[in-house]
């Protein structure tokens, strides 16, 4: 268990000067900010439209004693559409072993620290969790401000199941590793979600069509901006729109419906077999392709047994396994 830290008897009980008003912008007029609590405030900010922000997070940001930002030149732009004078601090991937012991101090110190990203919720995808976890386990409080997110903004505009998902960030960059991670998804009863960047987009679409099959996706690109752009098909679809586009620019979300409700057919499961053989020992294929067709395992295992005789290219051990 560990032991709250309290704040620094000297420390400002507001975490400002005496006599300081710390203020915000809001449609044209000048906000006192509250008082803020002493601890780590992790803030969400928007996603691309500035106007995306909360009136609560446009608070904290002002009150607060600093800001730990990814890039303080994109996190400046927030700041200054909103007359919030804050001091940034830079805080990301590179010089988290740095910057977090100085994050620390100041909360150890009684200070108001808020943590944002370069756009949307921190700690999805970015580097703000080993701050709150070691926060956490020194005591100090952290403070959620809910706001906007990429993965549910692209989630409830793709038009698929919401009840079940599961978020994986993004996929691996090397072909192999991201073929392999697909697979291991393809059995999840929900849909998936994945982050990805516009110069891999059509191979990881090209993959993810290979490995699941025809199922409903949706790729969600520039959510709140100018160019905003929600391409809705089949995986097979989208994998041939975009392998003859050039690449998408701006921030990419994939949504990937659920396996297929309806049985497939032999052909199918056979053509799927044969792909995830590709990359796979004949068990792992046998679990992918039961989950994504909803055959049972050990009708699918022999349909694969089957298939590898026939080509006589049976790996020892493989008749063996466990279906």
């Amino acid at each position: 268990m560990t032991t709250p830290h309290r704040p620094h008897p000297h420390s400002r009980p507001e975490g400002r000067a005496a006599g300081v008003v710390k203020t915000f912008l809001l449609a044209g007029s000048t906000l006192p900010a509250p008082g803020l609590a002493p601890g780590l405030h992790v803030v969400a900010t928007p996603i691309g439209n500035l106007a995306d922000v909360t009136v609560r997070a446009l608070e904290t940001l002002a009150a607060a004693d600093v800001i730990a930002c990814e890039d303080t030149r994109i996190s400046r732009r927030l700041l200054d559409r909103y007359g919030i004078q804050t001091h940034l601090m830079a805080y990301h991937d590179h010089n988290g072993a740095s910057a977090r012991p100085k994050l620390l101090a100041r909360l150890a110190a009684g200070e108001r620290v808020a943590l944002i990203s370069d756009a949307g919720t921190p700690l999805v995808s970015d580097p703000g969790f080993k701050l709150v976890v070691e926060a956490a386990e020194l005591g100090f409080p952290v403070h959620p401000v809910p706001g906007a997110s990429a993965l549910l903004a692209a989630l409830v505009a793709a038009g698929l199941p919401t009840d079940c998902f599961l978020f994986d960030g993004f996929l691996p960059p090397k072909a192999g590793q991201r073929r392999n991670r697909i697979s291991a998804l393809a059995a999840v009863p929900g849909t998936l979600v994945f982050y990805e960047t516009g110069p891999r987009l059509a191979e990881s679409l090209a993959d993810l069509a290979d490995v699941l099959g025809p199922r409903r996706a949706a790729v969600c690109r520039e959510l709140t901006k100018a160019f905003e752009e929600v391409r809705r098909a089949d995986l097979p679809t989208l994998a041939a729109h975009y392998a003859d586009a050039d690449d998408p620019k701006g921030e990419i979300v994939l949504v990937i419906g659920p396996p297929l409700e309806e049985v497939a057919g032999d052909a199918d499961v056979d053509a799927a077999l044969l792909r995830a053989l590709k990359d796979t020992s004949l068990k792992d294929a046998v679990a992918v392709v039961a989950g994504a067709t909803g055959r049972p395992k050990r009708e699918v295992y022999a349909r694969a047994l089957a298939l590898t005789q026939a080509r006589g290219d049976e790996k020892p051990g493989d008749a063996d396994a466990d279906a």
